[in-house]
């Protein structure tokens, strides 16, 4: 029997940023909408007397974002962003048809929205809200807590942005803002109860944005998120744990994304990130992927 081996990588889904048509929609009070969805998929499989030891497996992952902005009144600005993302590893059991139960490969849910009072200042006052979680929790296997653990951020302090040129566009704010971090922990896990245990913090953010058209085919997106606190309410808990002082180490989130464009159906992005939360992890905690595929704009 002959062996075969065979792929289905990355069939995406993209929206380009908006045009100059969608920008002075904008500035005249319309909708600024933006959808971009991808779906990536590698697949391979083996026959029974293939040898080399391999395993057949199956990869997906599917991404979301959409942004939606406004300008409400000439003194305040809405700007939303919402950011999905899930996928799974498929691998089968080697000398046998069986496949393992899935493995999660990518899980994320974000959503950011800030309301900017421009009142022609050297500076934006401005409110914001941030929900992060995943849809489901499954670091304990034999019950998956679904939208587990949640952060929420809420903030408010000034925003400028620093360049606005053409395709170029970074942006900044900084302020003072308060989180709040529930976590349904497993309480007995044999019963499989849980219990809801909740952190409160407050201190200083400051949240930067970049949006670079590197050349006609090449963009590159990033967001660096920095927190500082000033006070927290596991500050006993974690003394007790011998972690004193570990709240008050600034917890750094930098997401990026690299795009290129290589035919008018070919896409190629690179995507990394990188965590650092003492409380979590002493050490800083770092994803990447890399994505060819097919894209349609529209």
């Amino acid at each position: 029997m002959k062996s075969m081996a065979y792929a289905l990588l990355l069939t995406s889904l993209a929206v380009l940023p908006a045009s100059a048509q969608d920008q002075d929609s904008l500035a005249t009070g319309g909708w600024r909408l933006v959808l971009g969805a991808g779906l990536g998929v590698t697949q391979s499989a083996y026959s029974d007397n293939w040898t080399g030891g391999e395993v057949g497996s199956l990869v997906w992952v599917a991404n979301l974002q959409a942004v939606a902005e406004k300008q409400l009144y000439p003194w305040l600005r809405t700007e939303n962003n919402l950011k999905l993302s899930f996928g799974q590893t498929h691998t089968q059991v080697d000398t046998s048809d069986r496949w393992l139960k899935p493995a999660k490969s990518s899980d994320k849910i974000r959503f950011d929205t800030v309301e900017k009072f421009t009142v022609d200042l050297f500076v934006d006052p401005y409110v914001a809200g941030v929900f992060e979680s995943q849809f489901y929790d499954a670091s304990f296997p034999a019950k998956k807590r679904y939208v587990n653990p949640i952060e929420l951020t809420e903030s408010a302090g000034l925003a400028r942005t620093l360049v606005d040129v053409g395709e170029y566009k970074i942006s900044t704010r900084t302020g003072f803002g308060f989180r709040q971090r529930i976590d349904r922990v497993i309480d007995d896990p044999v019963a499989l109860t849980t219990r809801t245990e909740t952190v409160n913090d407050g201190g200083l953010e400051w949240v930067t944005d970049g949006f670079l058209q590197l050349n006609r085919d090449l963009t590159y997106t990033t967001k660096v998120s920095l927190f500082k606190a000033l006070f927290s309410s596991n500050e006993d808990s974690l003394a007790a744990a011998g972690k004193a002082g570990y709240w008050e180490t600034v917890d750094v989130n930098w997401d990026n994304v690299l795009t290129a464009q290589v035919t008018k159906i070919v896409q190629v992005s690179l995507a990394w990130q990188l965590l650092y939360d003492k409380e979590i992890d002493v050490g800083g905690r770092f994803k990447e992927a890399l994505a060819l595929g097919v894209a349609w704009q529209f």
